[in-house]
């Protein structure tokens, strides 16, 4: 089971990076969302792919006919509004951010939002409540949880690799973790962002094989080559956002042309839900 996903972001998105942490600054930068968007739609419409589009709503509310284009043929999903870490934020503000961004984009394209994918992964102990809060704004399926650690968190101690059930607050919601791989005791993620781009491409063919489920998460930005560069980053940060990026695009045509993808929704209704792991955030 390989899963598709798009975070759908613009190339100054990037988490954590005072210089463009407010949507302040975002506004006096150039976009490439769409044109980038375009390309994808362009190459899944010919593949006969359907796939799931985790949205923020600062894109949705300046590029509706975007949101419009995408929900015609792919799911559409929950991103926040400003793409804000949700430890950083009170259990209120993240409510409201939810429910913001689900009404919009129900809004504008006429169709059920019901699932979520935290910024950043950032999903974590500390957020224990979030599911209680997916749960209040119809929320179904979540992708937030980064089983390994990472710079935004990670939730190393999370018992599932694989879809589960997560049980919280008399809540339960359905869970698709992101994809890790383990080797010499050491778990790392191969399937979308920087890692698909620095890793060869044999390793990533031969790593999907091996594994029965797969979640992938990209992002337009990780197919434009000529998105602008952030020099105030971070030498590590530098890199795994500009790694890889001029054949990343010709990767992912050989990803798609060798492995069989469906949305988040279709890999949902094939799950005997049941029989998946019910885990209980009190116990973790």
């Amino acid at each position: 089971m390989n899963i598709l996903t798009f975070d759908l972001e613009d190339w100054f998105h990037i988490l954590d990076h005072q210089a463009i942490a407010s949507p302040s600054s975002w506004e006096g930068m150039e976009s490439r969302v769409e044109r980038n968007s375009d390309r994808i739609l362009m190459l899944l419409e010919e593949k006969k792919i359907r796939s799931t589009w985790f949205c923020l709503g600062w894109i949705a509310k300046k590029y509706p006919s975007l949101i419009k284009k995408i929900s015609e043929k792919h799911d559409l999903a929950c991103h926040s509004m400003e793409h804000k870490l949700l430890f950083r934020q009170s259990k209120e503000e993240v409510r409201k951010d939810i429910l913001q961004n689900v009404h919009l984009l129900e809004d504008i394209s006429g169709k059920k939002v019901n699932a979520y994918r935290a910024p950043g992964f950032s999903f974590t102990a500390e957020t224990h409540w979030l599911p209680a809060l997916l749960a209040e704004a119809g929320i179904v399926y979540d992708c937030s949880i980064f089983p390994t650690k990472r710079n935004h968190g990670g939730y190393a101690r999370f018992p599932s690799s694989k879809p589960c059930r997560i049980y919280s607050g008399n809540h339960i919601i359905k869970e698709f973790p992101m994809t890790t791989y383990s080797l010499a005791g050491k778990h790392f993620v191969f399937s979308g962002g920087g890692y698909f781009r620095f890793l060869p491409y044999y390793i990533i063919d031969s790593l999907m094989k091996k594994s029965d489920y797969v979640m992938t998460y990209f992002h337009p930005r990780d197919f434009d080559s000529g998105q602008p560069v952030i020099k105030s980053l971070p030498l590590k940060r530098k890199f795994m956002s500009y790694v890889g990026l001029k054949n990343s695009f010709v990767k992912f045509n050989h990803l798609l042309n060798d492995h069989t993808f469906m949305s988040l929704e279709e890999a949902g209704n094939r799950i005997d839900w049941n029989s998946t792991p019910l885990i209980k955030f009190d116990k973790i």
